[in-house]
């Protein structure tokens, strides 16, 4: 007499459109309770609210984790934020080593609010010293911490990076040009890195496939001198005045 088997359950069956069978796609790894995640999510977005909100307008700083102190990007970071610094306004960076420690050292070394949103990664993260304690966030979500970068920040300076910063640049251009956030500056310093990528722009996506506006291209400048950065912004809300506000309106 043959022994009972347990029958592992075939994977289900499902109708297509055109009438073929098919064996439906499941995870190889059952998820949890998702509903459960919303309250990390939400603890996320209210710390950083509660924090940002007291330190008045800011700028961004985005670029490489792996510039090293002493090297030409580096000490430009550093200048760049010192004379924002002195301009008025807080520093954001992402917190770690590289690019963002400069521009957190820079605001730092003028006494100013110096912001680090440090992330969660398996490499190259932790937090650097010029972060003052009580702006030192915590994230573990990636998209909660790029609306604490955009709502607080009245301006984007650029420095060379990676895909990350790649990643960071292209979604600040995007809520512009798609008028989710009101327009502001966008700096991008270093013009034999950034070049490349603007006549790519300008060649690929705008003469060959018109996949943008001219117009566009005005979204941000390109300059290699650090007193450009402070001219530009002030400028800008200078003819604007009323835009020196919160993004997102949340």
């Amino acid at each position: 007499m043959e022994e009972n088997k347990i029958i592992e359950p075939a994977a289900p069956e499902t109708v297509g459109s055109n009438g073929t069978a098919r064996k439906k796609k499941e995870w190889t790894k059952k998820p949890g309770d998702n509903s459960w995640t919303m309250f990390k999510v939400m603890a996320e977005f209210v710390d950083g609210f509660e924090t940002l909100n007291k330190i008045g307008p800011c700028i961004s700083i985005f670029g490489s984790a792996r510039t090293k102190p002493g090297t030409y990007y580096y000490d430009m970071a550093v200048k760049i934020a010192a004379k924002l610094t002195e301009e008025g306004y807080g520093i954001i960076t992402g917190g770690g080593p590289g690019i963002m420690e400069a521009g957190n050292k820079g605001a730092w070394m003028k006494g100013g609010s110096s912001v680090g949103l440090n992330i969660e990664l398996p490499f190259e993260q932790h937090h650097n010293p010029f972060i003052a304690p009580d702006k030192n966030l915590q994230h573990r979500y990636f998209f909660v911490r790029k609306v604490m970068f955009v709502k607080y920040a009245q301006g984007f300076v650029v420095m060379p990076g990676g895909f990350g910063t790649l990643d960071e640049l292209f979604e600040v251009l995007t809520l512009v040009q798609t008028k989710k956030i009101t327009p502001v500056p966008i700096i991008l310093i270093g013009k034999e890195f950034w070049e490349g990528i603007k006549n790519w722009i300008v060649e690929v996506m705008l003469e060959r496939h018109h996949t943008i506006n001219a117009e566009d291209l005005n979204l941000f400048h390109i300059t290699d001198d650090p007193d450009e950065v402070p001219q530009i912004i002030n400028q800008f809300y200078k003819e604007r005045p009323e835009e020196l506000s919160q993004n997102f309106g949340l």
